[in-house]
């Protein structure tokens, strides 16, 4: 869903040695964007289904938000970091998520 050589480009990475690696990050950033937000994240509107639920699509603010939490967890490989504040997710991820939180009433 997110292009690895973009992924790659923000981690400032350019060898393929963690190419795994990483494109397991992108699994559970999108994994994590889903269930933070209770939706399902499509990477086209034509993956959309009729009638459309709590499918997005990706856009940029999903987009920079993963990569924000992906570079975290690149950098920070332990639960905990001694010496920093310990954060469940990064401010700004938050932030450029929240907008599209599903919330079900009915």
């Amino acid at each position: 869903m997110l292009n690895i050589n973009a992924v790659k480009a923000h981690l400032r990475v350019r060898h393929d040695q963690e190419d795994e690696y990483i494109a397991a990050l992108v699994e559970a950033a999108v994994q994590a964007f889903d269930d933070q937000t209770n939706r399902k994240l499509v990477a086209t509107a034509e993956e959309l289904p009729d009638p459309v639920t709590n499918e997005v699509v990706l856009n940029k603010a999903i987009e920079q938000g993963a990569l924000l939490l992906i570079g975290q967890w690149y950098s920070n490989r332990e639960a905990v970091v001694l010496g920093t504040i310990v954060a469940v997710m990064p401010q700004a991820t938050n932030a450029l998520w929240g907008p599209y939180r599903w919330v079900n009433i009915g």
